[in-house]
């Protein structure tokens, strides 16, 4: 398995911001701990790779919203906010010597790799601030062929990618805030939920049998141990106040 990242942006105080008021982030703790999320995948066998970095670009380490690798293709995004399409050429073409087939998300559309949810020949897309409809209809066209199906998501208010809201923890296991989204979409999963203090609890991230999960939230981290998922904690902080995840800060990507 590649991870690849991105460095932190020295401008990450200036990030996009939909939900959450603005908070002092400390780039040089951002930095830290950022490194010791690579140390986490490191960890977890992945091989990790970093894009090109991009100071002029706040959000830059958030690179999981420019593409969704599938073992097929890749889909290079559109992001919602139009600050942050330069973070895209560089990724399509790193990822270009990955995936044979690349695709690309076209005006009007709008997506944010953020609000998508692959397990297996399943993904479900967010209906977000940065993700529309347009887009959802291109996806659907770009992989039919190959024998995915595409579910549209709408999400409850605050929300901001659909994996803000649910993410896999295990091979049939969500965890999911079921103020953001609705169970519903899922009923062929047992189901986590975020504990009511934690909103922002959702985010995980799975690399084989383990879960990377942001330290920041106890009670959640707590009921997924209950669950039997087994967790290897980060310190998520000012990340967390970017409206970020440890989803969104690496693109896995398998063997084609």
């Amino acid at each position: 398995m590649i991870a690849i990242t991105r460095p932190v942006s020295p401008r990450m105080e200036e990030c996009q911001l939909t939900h959450l008021d603005r908070q002092p982030i400390d780039v040089p703790l951002a930095e830290k701990q950022h490194e010791e999320y690579l140390d986490a995948l490191r960890r977890l066998g992945c091989q990790v790779e970093l894009a090109e970095e991009l100071p002029h670009c706040p959000d830059a380490v958030f690179v999981e919203d420019c593409a969704v690798v599938l073992p097929e293709l890749a889909i290079i995004t559109r992001p919602g906010a139009e600050s942050r399409r330069d973070e895209v050429p560089s990724m399509a073409d790193l990822l270009s010597q990955y995936r044979e087939k690349v695709f690309y998300i076209e005006a009007p559309g709008t997506l944010d790799g953020g609000d998508v949810l692959c397990i297996g020949d399943q993904l479900w897309v967010g209906l977000s601030a940065r993700t529309n409809a347009d887009a959802i209809l291109q996806m659907q066209a770009i992989l039919k062929p190959f024998g995915y199906t595409v579910e549209a998501v709408r999400m409850g208010q605050g929300c901001l990618h659909l994996k803000s809201a649910v993410t896999q923890v295990a091979d049939d296991l969500l965890l999911l805030n079921p103020a953001w989204v609705h169970p519903d979409y899922f009923p062929d999963f047992d189901i986590v939920f975020t504990d009511p203090d934690e909103p922002a609890a959702a985010n995980a991230l799975l690399i084989g049998d383990t879960v990377i999960f942001p330290v920041d939230f106890p009670l959640t981290a707590l009921a997924l141990v209950d669950a039997g998922v087994e967790l290897l904690l980060v310190d998520n902080s000012e990340v967390i106040k970017a409206e970020g995840g440890v989803t969104c800060c690496s693109v896995l990507v398998g063997e084609d």
